[in-house]
């Protein structure tokens, strides 16, 4: 397998593309376990002179017109659709994702989302309102901070910066380092879209370093972070330092519930293929299955038949479903959760902790289905982040919330039923901030974020732009 690596990987900084200090960072082919590439390891004086060079841009960034902002914005949408297929291919290269859900999944959604954000300015986003004698305004917050993921590189810089830039705030970038090559790619089309300097800045390097360099910085107005529910509490005890405002996208342990009268078939091989969504590394991934007890058995059969289908193999391939997660850490830690499976007891019905059969090379696990898994188990609690679904019985309606409810995360869900209203009615119940009835489509237009420690704060569309805003009140 090989993949074009046509990213530019240095800083971006006031406009100047800088090399660094001569520490590298490789980055590593998942698939092949090849060095493709390297960044430079960012410090914090290089952290410092981005925020600087952001905070000088503001004031003229703010004051842009929406409508020369508009136009900039949708040169960047169209930089993204021109570029679509090496976009793909890099997601491919530096995450393992396979390239057909790159190309359904991992670049049109930020384009939608892009889209999302054109139409609010189109229509007249933000909006000033009168309330009694006050003129209520809404204003860009500054300088944002947008630490982002290497699970969905392009979506969730996207996600971020788009609505940012869109209500006239400025941006310091730290992509993730296991997976930055998106993050230099993106750079190049910010740049060609005609995006001032300083206005948008890119520094890679590490979490403790260049991550905590930002969230700390007396001039970072908003840090936007998307990651580890673990990372998430360190963002939030450093940013309460300075009392920045902060948005949180953080874990999951998302559950899909299928009601005793669902399409038992349909709803289990639809919930595999979500469980198992960029190879398992999904934060809305629905690795918790709960069916009722007295079918718990043939769903677990029909859900290792599915499974079994997705033969791990080369992501740069149409016909792979399932390619590597992202790193030897990443695969040592899910065979560990597999490994702990077992000895809490639970049914290994298909996979296990063993390399997949024929994989010589790459950091492949085994498509994995658990059964009788308790809700208290450690796989049934904790997110993976990897293909591993458990199935969990439940006697009834009830206490199938209750379980779903029953982990720290909250993030996402899924809902089956033959009736529409009864599946409405349980996803009220749930306290999770994204629920999909009978495997409703993705909709990057909608608010997404979690409840609990999953995070706060929203993204997409309206309510992701405010997140970037301040409100003003003028009396008069």
């Amino acid at each position: 397998m090989a993949a074009p690596v046509t990213a530019r990987t240095d800083h971006l900084i006031g406009g100047e593309r800088i090399t660094g200090s001569g520490e590298r960072i490789d980055v590593v082919n998942p698939a092949t376990e090849e060095v493709i590439a390297s960044v430079p390891a960012g410090t914090a004086e290089e952290a410092d002179a981005a925020v600087r060079a952001a905070a000088e841009a503001f004031p003229a960034w703010a004051a842009t017109p929406v409508a020369e902002r508009a136009a900039i914005l949708a040169r960047v949408r169209e930089g993204m659709k021109e570029r679509f297929d090496e976009l793909a291919a890099t997601i491919t290269a530096e995450v393992g994702t396979p390239i057909t859900f790159a190309s359904k999944a991992q670049v049109p959604n930020p384009l939608g989302i892009a889209k999302g954000v054109l139409a609010e300015l189109a229509a007249g986003f933000p909006a000033e309102e009168e309330i009694g004698n006050s003129l209520v305004v809404r204003e860009p917050v500054g300088v944002v901070a947008a630490i982002t993921p290497w699970n969905f590189p392009l979506q969730q810089i996207v996600a971020k910066i788009v609505p940012a830039l869109a209500v006239g705030c400025t941006v310091v970038l730290k992509p993730s380092e296991v997976a930055p090559l998106t993050a230099g790619l993106l750079a190049e089309i910010v740049e060609a879209a005609g995006v001032p300097a300083g206005v948008f800045n890119v520094v890679h390097g590490t979490g403790p370093v260049v991550g905590e360099a930002l969230v700390s910085h007396p001039l970072v107005d908003m840090v936007s972070f998307t990651g580890s529910t673990g990372a998430g509490r360190r963002v939030s005890a450093l940013a309460a330092e300075s009392v920045k405002r902060v948005a949180l996208e953080l874990g999951g342990k998302s559950a899909n519930v299928i009601l005793d009268d669902a399409d038992l078939a349909r709803s289990v091989k639809l919930g595999v293929a979500y469980c198992y969504l960029n190879n398992g590394q999904a934060c809305t991934a629905w690795s918790r299955m709960l069916v009722p007890a007295d079918r718990h058995d043939e769903a677990v059969e029909i859900a290792a038949a599915a499974a079994a289908k997705y033969a791990p193999g080369d992501p740069a391939s149409p016909e792979t479903r399932l390619g590597p997660v992202v790193s030897a850490a990443q695969r040592e830690r899910v065979v560990g959760y597999i490994r702990k499976g077992v000895e809490e007891g639970a049914t290994l019905a298909l996979g296990g902790p063993e390399a997949p059969e024929g994989v010589e090379r790459g950091y492949f696990v085994r498509p994995t289905v658990f059964g009788d898994v308790s809700p208290e188990m450690t796989i049934a609690q904790e997110e993976i982040f990897g293909p591993v679904l458990s199935v969990i019985p439940y006697r009834d309606e009830d206490e199938a919330v209750r379980i779903a409810n029953s982990t720290i995360y909250g993030l996402a869900a899924g809902v089956f039923s033959a009736d529409t209203e009864r599946a409405m009615a349980v996803a009220r119940r749930l306290r999770a901030g994204s629920i999909d009835i009978n495997g409703g489509a993705f909709n990057t237009q909608a608010p997404f974020g979690g409840y609990k420690q999953s995070g706060n704060g929203r993204e997409f569309g309206r309510h992701g732009m405010e997140e970037f805003t301040e409100v003003k009140a003028i009396q008069r």
